[in-house]
């Protein structure tokens, strides 16, 4: 009875720091990045598309994708920051 109380306690403690840890470490890094863009920041997002940020709104982000094309996306919906110079 006592071993199969540990082996639960253990699969617990080894799913939590395989799957819950990393996932919640990469939502905390995702939002970290979504509060700090700013105009000029250049992105993907999570279709793939790459753009210049136009403007930032509380909710809401306008991505300029070529010469006089503005896409406005949500945030949520931007995936990663791209290094200066990527479009």
């Amino acid at each position: 009875m006592d071993s199969q109380i540990f082996i639960l306690i253990a699969m617990f403690g080894l799913m939590y720091f395989l799957l819950i840890r990393p996932q919640q470490k990469r939502a905390k890094d995702h939002k970290k990045v979504l509060s700090e863009l700013k105009k000029g920041d250049e992105v993907v997002t999570n279709g793939g598309v790459v753009g210049k940020i136009a403007s930032v709104d509380e909710s809401f982000v306008s991505l300029e994708v070529a010469s006089g094309v503005v896409l406005k996306v949500q945030k949520q919906g931007i995936n990663n920051k791209m290094p200066k110079g990527t479009v």
